[in-house]
């Protein structure tokens, strides 16, 4: 995992929710992480990892995660055990 992941990790679990994460960066960790990022409909997002599945919606117009996205892949990855 690189450096850029690993700052992405410790902000998803940085609290207060940090409303400043992009998406894009939350989808280069999972794929960093070994797991898969598939398209669903719409805005919809398939987050994978080792077949356990997250479904969050990719924010428009901005580029930056909800605090609501980012808790729900906060529990995911813990539920994973996966922590900065």
């Amino acid at each position: 995992m690189k450096g850029k992941h690993k700052k992405t990790l410790t902000a998803i679990f940085t609290t207060p929710t940090r409303a400043n994460i992009r998406f894009s960066d939350i989808e280069s960790l999972v794929k960093a992480l070994g797991g898969e990022v598939r398209e669903g409909s719409g805005s919809r997002v398939v987050l994978e990892i080792s077949g356990i599945r997250e479904y969050a919606h990719r924010p428009h117009p901005g580029k930056e995660a909800k605090r609501y996205v980012v808790e729900k892949i906060r529990e995911w990855l813990k539920n994973l055990e996966i922590t900065p």
